[in-house]
């Protein structure tokens, strides 16, 4: 037995929808019954279903992009795939840290190495960092942890908030959470080097806990725990970790952690506001938790 997304009714036959992935029970299966995302990334080549008056055309943010996406054009092919256009780029930036640079006669963590592809008290200003860090990471066991999660949550959230503003979250929240940890480290006197997509998968973890907190999620692919168990769970580690040993105690970005995590939360309770509900339930077989944010190196996130 479930329950219905839009009005907690039980269902012991539900409706599963085939855009979003919710769960309905008969009076809201169809996809306008239950404010579909689905319905705003209607694969339309030909756009015949465009007036030319909606929305997305006026959207000084995501205009373009929507227009593109609905009449077909290249930009189309990226709706409903930027969780793994973003696992394809942690994969190339890891090829162009330990594989090309060394061609290249940049040796890994030097200076000009750490200037490419780290976010650093050392050179904050560079701007382009702010995005590098976020698909950068410090090692294999590092990539591999994020791109697990990455690749079981990612795709769950994106179907329900679209591509363009899980985008938008992904990047925003991964470049808010390097320059805490950085600006923090730096106000106390000290110094940082951070890569890695933690803080932006702390995000979407944060987003979907509030959206369902009961969902199911299994924790080293073992430990079957509510996702709001598992999200209290590592923020009182990363908090209590960042005042007792400091932010970045382990060589993890602690403090990264918690943005990101924070600025989820928040997004979250403003989506769910306006009325966007969650999967009722995940079963996966990793992702969550601590677990699901290792890796060995430097400070990472």
């Amino acid at each position: 037995m479930a329950q219905c997304d839009v009005c907690g009714q039980n269902e012991n036959m539900p409706y599963q929808c085939r855009m979003c992935g919710g769960t309905f029970c008969a009076e809201h299966r169809l996809p306008e019954n239950h404010s579909c995302p689905g319905l705003d990334q209607w694969n339309d080549p030909e756009g015949v279903f465009d007036s030319g008056f909606d929305d997305g055309v006026n959207d000084s943010d995501g205009g373009r992009f929507s227009a593109a996406a609905r009449t077909g054009g290249p930009l189309s092919y990226f709706r409903g795939n930027m969780t793994f256009v973003f696992l394809g780029l942690m994969v190339l930036m890891f090829v162009a840290q330990y594989a090309i640079t060394p061609l290249l006669g940049i040796q890994q963590w030097s200076p000009e190495w750490v200037s490419i592809f780290t976010l650093s008290t050392y050179h904050i200003t560079y701007v382009w960092t702010w995005i590098t860090s976020i698909f950068a990471h410090s090692g294999f066991t590092h990539i591999i942890f994020n791109g697990i999660v990455l690749y079981f949550f990612g795709p769950v959230l994106e179907r329900r908030i679209g591509s363009a503003k899980f985008s938008a979250l992904f990047l925003g929240s991964g470049i808010l959470a390097g320059l805490a940890q950085v600006g923090i480290v730096g106000l106390m006197g000290g110094s940082a080097i951070v890569l890695g997509a933690s803080g932006a998968i702390m995000a979407i973890m944060g987003v979907l806990t509030v959206l369902n907190p009961n969902m199911k999620i299994y924790i080293y692919f073992i430990l079957p725990v509510p996702l709001w168990v598992a999200t209290i769970g590592f923020a009182i580690y990363s908090g209590f970790t960042s005042v007792v040993a400091g932010p970045g105690a382990g060589n993890v970005a602690q403090l990264a952690h918690l943005t990101g995590l924070g600025i989820g939360l928040l997004y979250g309770a403003w989506l769910k506001n306006r009325g966007t509900g969650g999967p009722s339930e995940l079963d996966i077989g990793g992702g969550g938790g601590r677990g699901g944010m290792g890796g060995g190196g430097r400070r990472r996130f």
